[in-house]
């Protein structure tokens, strides 16, 4: 499992030319909630673990921090350092969250990761942000997820026969996650014995893609960046031809987050258990 993390996080590098307009806007109340929450104030330090082109590290900028981003694929890293030409007060760092080390003496405000923190070795995530924080910093995470409404749209529960002809089929036991309905991160929180849960807070939002838009976006995904030319061609084909059979030629992909927000502890309860 930690051999296919290690080679599954990799690939995005090889998307860095699609992620910045492909991969969709977080809501700004995300952001309100993340800042409002820790405490944050323009000009306060902040670190994020992976930034991929920035996606998440614009909004933030925009309000004033000082923020340094690490990035562990050098074309994503490139692509954000463009993206954040405009603010001097953002540094990109080629690098890995778990090997990378700051200058004497620096702490941060807030660690902050979008859609990265699940990529991050589970044996030394968090004791590497509780490292990194300063007492009383707050660690924030979340990712951008597919959800699927009552009334979502049924082209994603049609395509799955392509998918499983393809051999990338869902599991038998899937069920759709609905709105609202993101398992959160609360328990392995607190089982770190670093950290302790200040909020947990859900975002639902939907976009609208027409087949070019759409299949960009999936050229974003790991598991489809993984899949062999052959696989990627039937489906891509496939999703082509059934949205040119809608008269808006668009179909909707709703998506959630899950925002968790925790204070770091002082005193460790469990300082040599990690996660």
């Amino acid at each position: 499992m930690a051999d296919d993390r290690e080679q599954l996080r990799t690939t995005f590098d090889s998307a860095a030319d699609l992620y910045q307009q492909a991969r969709p806007e977080y809501p700004k109340t995300l952001f309100d909630t993340v800042v409002d929450t820790a405490g944050l104030n323009p000009g306060d330090r902040l670190l994020e673990v992976g930034c991929a082109t920035g996606k998440a590290t614009i909004p933030l900028a925009r309000r004033g921090f000082r923020i340094t981003c690490i990035e562990i694929g050098p074309d994503l890293a490139a692509a954000a350092r463009r993206n954040l030409a405009d603010f001097p007060q953002t540094t990109v760092i080629d690098g890995a969250f778990e090997t990378w080390r700051p200058p004497p003496g620096e702490h941060f405000d807030l660690v902050f990761a979008a859609t990265a923190w699940h990529w991050i070795d589970p044996d030394l995530r968090y004791r590497r942000a509780w490292e990194l924080l300063r007492p009383g910093g707050h660690l924030a995470f979340w990712s951008a997820a597919h959800v699927i409404p009552e009334d979502g749209d049924p082209i994603f529960a049609g395509i799955q026969d392509v998918y499983d002809e393809i051999g990338e089929g869902l599991p038998d036991a899937w069920v759709p996650i609905r709105p609202g309905q993101l398992p959160d991160s609360r328990d392995e929180i607190e089982a770190s014995g670093l950290f302790d849960v200040v909020a947990v807070r859900h975002f639902d939002w939907e976009n609208s893609y027409n087949a070019d838009e759409y299949l960009r976006l999936l050229d974003t995904f790991s598991n489809h960046i993984a899949m062999k030319a052959w696989q990627r061609d039937r489906l891509y084909s496939e999703i082509r031809r059934r949205l040119a059979q809608r008269p808006d030629g668009r179909l909707r992909r709703h998506w959630g987050a899950a925002v968790s927000i925790a204070r770091r502890r002082d005193q460790p309860t469990s300082p040599d258990r990690g996660e």
